[in-house]
């Protein structure tokens, strides 16, 4: 047996091997790929939805938009065309949870210095303290890469109306007035249809993994529009 066994040592251990190989693509080929929900108005915590869109359950996508960046440059929707994009809802003058967002969106922004298919988005909640230059300011601060993240200012009706109507990610009544906004830690993951199809802490460390890894996995759904 110890004769027969040596004899067929180097076939047996390159049999072996592709029997291995073969599982691991079997494997590979049945196993369901990871696809993101869309977030749809319903599904999403009614204190963060305008109270006309809590109902919608289908068809979701953000809106269009025409506000500044730190450079005072015209932002749209159109600069966002075929991309994956992260946005959050910040102001500058934050004492509390905000510098913790900036810093871990500036962790994505590190990641993604050498890919041009995934962007940064922040919209500023307190647009009349935050000026271009106040957000140049910050930008330069918090180590700001114009071609991949920004930082948006203008009219705070406008910024509302993205907030509750196609992010989901403030609540009203801050200060009693009819355009105010508390916004929260929440981080959106937009795919390039301009669909949700995520949600993330941005003060914490290991859902900045998640999003990570949820991004790759929009990598993969969108192979042509993006390379």
């Amino acid at each position: 047996m110890k004769e027969i066994f040596k004899t067929y040592k180097t076939f047996l251990s390159i049999f072996g091997l592709l029997s291995i190989g073969i599982l691991i693509l079997f494997y590979n080929a049945l196993k369901p790929k990871r696809i993101l929900p869309i977030y749809q108005p319903a599904e999403v915590s009614f204190e963060l939805v305008d109270s006309t869109l809590q109902h919608i359950k289908t068809r979701h996508r953000v809106s269009d938009f025409r506000l500044m960046n730190q450079n005072g440059n015209i932002i749209t929707q159109r600069d966002y065309k075929d991309k994956i994009v992260v946005v959050d809802f910040f102001f500058t003058t934050c004492p509390s949870i905000c510098p913790i967002m900036t810093d871990n969106m500036g962790l994505i922004q590190e990641k993604i210095k050498n890919q041009n298919q995934i962007k940064l988005l922040s919209f500023s909640v307190t647009p009349k303290i935050d000026s271009v230059a106040q957000l140049k300011k910050y930008a330069i601060e918090k180590g700001v890469i114009d071609k991949h993240w920004n930082l948006l200012t203008g009219d705070k009706k406008e910024i509302y109306k993205l907030a509750r109507k196609s992010y989901f990610v403030v609540k009203e009544d801050g200060d009693g007035g009819p355009f105010d906004m508390i916004h929260t830690e929440n981080f959106v993951l937009v795919d390039p249809d301009r669909r949700i199809r995520g949600y993330y802490d941005g003060t914490n460390l290991e859902e900045m993994e998640t999003l990570w890894e949820d991004i790759q996995v929009l990598k993969q759904e969108y192979p042509i529009q993006l390379n």
